[in-house]
């Protein structure tokens, strides 16, 4: 099988007829296997959700699951690495902690992707893999959120697609230090 051209992002077949999704730089596919999806997965709505430490959220979940009872839906994950998540370690165990949890809200598997370090590089890049009808973004609080700081919602929303915007809610707790 040939190699894609740069900026080649079709999905190819090898010769043993198995698929493969060539993905944007900095993407890496944790879809398992991708030739058996149903046939009514192509009138389910497409919702990507862009979280990386609020994948887990009771908020997301919720929105996972009232988006779910609402209508047909896939989801699928997308975790943009953390800068010193070179080896992709830490955004692996984030998908395979969140993953779970967001099957079972939504009803059905849920795809995992890591994406780039840069979270609206990462969205781009998922959306030239897949057509998605909707972005659901999971941040913290806007006091801590660097997503919400780089104006993420509002730039990923110039790429034409409707976006939620989920904060996780801060702690209703005191923190006391040690001493």
């Amino acid at each position: 099988m040939n190699a894609p051209a740069p900026g080649d992002r079709r999905p190819r077949r090898a010769v043993d007829g198995v698929p493969r999704v060539f993905l944007a730089p900095g993407m890496w596919d944790d879809r398992g296997e991708e030739g058996s999806r149903s046939m009514e997965s192509s009138a389910s709505r497409r919702i990507l959700i862009v979280a990386n430490r609020t994948a887990a959220t009771p908020a997301l979940i919720d929105a996972v699951r009232k988006r779910g009872a609402e209508a047909a839906c896939r989801f699928t994950l997308l975790v943009p690495r953390t800068f010193w998540d070179a080896d992709t370690e830490e955004s692996a165990i984030t998908l395979e902690l969140a993953i779970p949890l967001l099957d079972e809200a939504a009803g059905s598997h849920v795809e995992g992707l890591i994406g780039d370090a840069d979270p609206f590089t990462a969205v781009t890049g998922a959306l030239e893999q897949g057509d998605y009808d909707e972005i659901i973004i999971s941040t913290l609080p806007a006091r801590v959120s660097h997503w919400l700081h780089l104006d993420l919602p509002a730039r990923v929303q110039r790429l034409g697609l409707p976006v939620t915007v989920i904060t996780a809610r801060k702690a209703d707790r005191n923190v006391t230090t040690a001493g």
